[in-house]
């Protein structure tokens, strides 16, 4: 007699899908120091190991995560699933990582040209500060930007006003 109804199951997969998030988001906060070419694949590596199916009862059409069942497998020695776990375990694998390695082939140029665009910019830059400006910012009119001479200083004059 089946005792899991069909709620159980979608609760089940409900509670394993948010303690799987939440062990993949400790993952990503382990690994954030990493080299960012070594920490993207290890992430996805995880990604793949927590939220892979496999199925369990092909005639109930019943999944179950193939970590959990594969480690459950080999642990109490009561099933025969663990190859069926890890052949699903290696397909979803290879089809995540070919689909990662698509991403970083797009990903490669566009980076490549923006470092470029960003290293032109910054000798830009570099050149235009290295070059003296030949002349004040409001033309040859001195110290007053009215185009006055300015006021010869005087000890005795303590008052500063202003210029209408």
């Amino acid at each position: 007699m089946d005792t899991m109804t069909e709620n159980d199951y979608l609760i089940a997969w409900g509670l394993y899908a948010f303690a799987a998030l939440g062990c993949l988001l400790v993952w990503m906060r382990m690994t954030r120091f990493m080299w960012r070419w070594l920490r993207e694949p290890l992430r996805l590596l995880m990604a793949v190991l927590l939220f892979s199916p496999t199925i369990v009862d092909p005639v109930k059409e019943k999944f179950a995560p193939a970590l959990a069942i594969a480690a459950l497998d080999v642990l109490f020695k009561v099933g025969n699933n663990v190859w069926r776990a890890a052949s699903d375990l290696l397909m979803y694998g290879m089809i995540a990582f070919g689909l990662y390695l698509i991403f970083v082939l797009i990903r490669f140029p566009i980076e490549r040209a923006a470092n470029a665009r960003r290293e032109r910019a910054a000798a830009a830059k570099a050149a235009a500060a290295a070059e003296p400006d030949d002349e004040p910012p409001f033309g040859v009119a001195g110290d007053d930007r009215y185009g006055r001479p300015p006021v010869p200083s005087n000890p005795q004059r303590s008052r500063i006003e202003p210029r209408l």
